[in-house]
């Protein structure tokens, strides 16, 4: 059983989406350990990058800081490995296409290997040109996991056939960001997934509440929460630590 795979096995999971190096890389770090004491089954960390076109003003603000603040992808790849001392749950990049590809595609997942890292997400390849990044992470054992949306929907079957790690339901279109309703016919999307696949799919976008969350995870595997955990780490920035604990710790005991 890979790592990520193990995010799945004993209930719904709760995975936690937190920007690297915002405000520095001693928060995030902070943040992410909070996190994984409060019940998070995995981690998606994200590289900043300076055009996050899938990301709402909470997780572009965030990318700002953290480059203002001197955060670089190599940085962030010593902040995983030293994660990784201690941190035992899966951990993924979310990123950006250009992110990878100007580092080098091999050379980036290379350094993905050693550093921990189990696997990656970007959400601006679309699934018909996954096949430029996909083979390198698959010679290394590294997930390329997949997006579905809403607009998917002819497409929904093929990408679960090939999907890896565990597959992300886009709940809403649009950006990132918390949403106060989500009207997304999710059972249907799930129910699809579930037809093709047995890897896990978890949905995210949106996500701020415990009900929402339950109700999310009652549909899926588990559910994906991004900005509400940015925007307190926004908020409270080198103290937000004890506060990202409370919040996962609430949203964790809402889904099991």
């Amino acid at each position: 059983m890979n790592r990520i795979e193990s995010a799945f096995d004993h209930g719904k999971a709760f995975i936690a989406f937190i920007t690297c190096g915002d405000p520095d890389y001693a928060t995030t770090a902070a943040a992410v350990r909070a996190a994984v004491d409060a019940g998070a089954d995995l981690i998606e960390l994200g590289i900043p990058f300076s055009d996050p076109t899938a990301e709402g003003p909470v997780i572009q603000s965030a990318n700002v800081r953290a480059l203002s603040g001197g955060a670089t992808t190599d940085g962030i790849f010593e902040l995983a490995k030293s994660l990784r001392k201690d941190v035992t749950v899966p951990m993924v990049f979310m990123t950006y296409a250009n992110v990878v590809y100007s580092y080098g595609i091999e050379r980036f997942c290379d350094q993905c290997v050693d550093a921990g890292i189990d696997g990656m997400i970007l959400p601006d390849v679309p699934f018909e040109e996954k096949e430029e990044f996909a083979p390198a992470c698959r010679a290394r054992g590294l997930s390329f996991i997949s997006l579905i949306a809403p607009t998917s929907e002819d497409r929904i079957a093929m990408i679960a056939k090939e999907a890896e790690g565990f597959l992300y339901v886009v709940s809403s279109l649009g950006v990132t960001g918390v949403r106060g309703e989500i009207t997304t016919d999710i059972g249907a999307m799930v129910k699809l997934v579930r037809e093709n696949t047995s890897v896990p799919c978890a949905v995210g976008f949106g996500i701020s509440t415990p009900e929402q969350a339950a109700k999310m995870a009652g549909l899926s595997d588990g559910a994906i929460v991004g900005s509400a955990i940015v925007r307190i780490i926004g908020e409270y920035g080198r103290d937000a630590a004890p506060r990202v604990y409370e919040y996962v710790k609430s949203m964790k005991d809402a889904l099991r």
